[in-house]
């Protein structure tokens, strides 16, 4: 396994494991057992960040989630697990009542939300500190000041470490940021967006957003980047749910468009030439690059997770990279 750093305050950074793993779906969809099996391999092979959410998975039973957060609590528990293993959760999309969605009915990000899901989260989970908390989406009806300043009381009393913030304008997130420093506060270090080999469009409109989608890493969160090297990108859904390899889970009507084939093209050319799974190139093609991209992968197997493990190996020539980025 190969490493890399989140955050500049030394209370407060982590050491996380290039390949983080997803837990979404353990203990709704992902049985038990399963889940408990994958966990174990991913923390044998030297895995140490772990990804969940209080409204994880409320949709695969019209509740309001915590299922996930709950099973990771069972097995640390079950395994004896201390702060060796980061587990970062979220707050703020769950829904206020069961049958219903963070579109239209989230909790939000009030200050009271903020403290009462956080300690929620703690106790599912079975820790004295949130390694790393996201603001899951936008609350656009509480000023952002208060929610700067809600995460950041937490930091100060120890029970949340690092901060993070997914789902959002760049500008927004920069806002916060800056009001943030200017209150000498911690402010939003890791950033949490769909990215992926293919770029999907960004002007088809979504549930959350009429002017298309700002869930994805786009041309400016990734300048956003550049500009800012402290920021790390955790990048969710990096294998399109298995649409690169499985022909039963086509890609997103948002990937249908000119450029598409051609990156398909140079992908299948790479992993021919690498002996490498057009998933491994991916993966690989995201943590060897020149910005800070921690892929997170979601698996229902032992045998998916082993296929993502190997991508931590596989080194990419310069040459390939450069056709990769080329296409388009």
């Amino acid at each position: 396994m190969k490493y890399r750093t989140m955050g500049t305050d030394p209370a407060t950074r982590r050491e996380v494991s290039v390949l983080a793993l997803g837990a979404m779906l353990f203990g709704s969809r992902t049985d038990e057992k399963t889940s408990f099996a994958v966990l174990d391999r991913y923390v044998e092979a030297g895995g140490n960040f772990i990804d969940t959410s209080d409204n994880y998975a409320f949709w695969e039973d019209g509740g309001q989630g915590g299922q996930s957060e709950e099973l990771l609590g069972r097995w640390r528990r079950s395994r004896g697990i201390g702060d060796e293993i980061v587990i970062a959760t979220k707050l703020g999309a769950r829904p206020l009542a069961p049958g219903t969605s963070y579109v239209g009915n989230a909790e939000g990000l009030s200050a009271k939300v903020i403290r009462e899901a956080a300690e929620r989260s703690r106790e599912r989970l079975g820790v004295e500190r949130l390694d790393l908390l996201y603001a899951h989406i936008e609350d656009r009806a509480v000023p952002l000041r208060e929610t700067v300043e809600g995460f950041a009381a937490l930091v100060a009393e120890g029970t949340v470490g690092l901060l993070g913030v997914s789902n959002h304008a760049v500008w927004r997130v920069e806002r916060a940021r800056a009001l943030a420093a200017a209150a000498g506060l911690p402010g939003y270090e890791v950033l949490q967006y769909e990215h992926s080999y293919l770029r999907p469009r960004t002007d088809v409109p979504g549930d959350l957003f009429p002017d298309g989608s700002l869930g994805g890493a786009d041309a400016q969160l990734l300048d956003y980047l550049r500009a800012e090297p402290d920021l790390t990108l955790v990048a969710y859904s990096p294998l399109l749910k298995g649409a690169y390899t499985r022909p039963d889970k086509p890609l997103r009507p948002d990937h249908d468009h000119p450029g598409t084939p051609a990156r398909l093209a140079v992908l299948a050319d790479v992993a021919r030439e690498t002996g490498a799974t057009p998933n491994q190139v991916v993966l690989a093609w995201q943590t060897g690059g020149p910005l800070p991209v921690v892929p997170l992968t979601g698996t229902s197997s032992v045998a998916q997770l082993e296929e993502n493990l190997a991508a931590v190996d596989l080194e990419l020539t310069e040459e390939q990279r450069a056709r990769l980025d080329a296409a388009h």
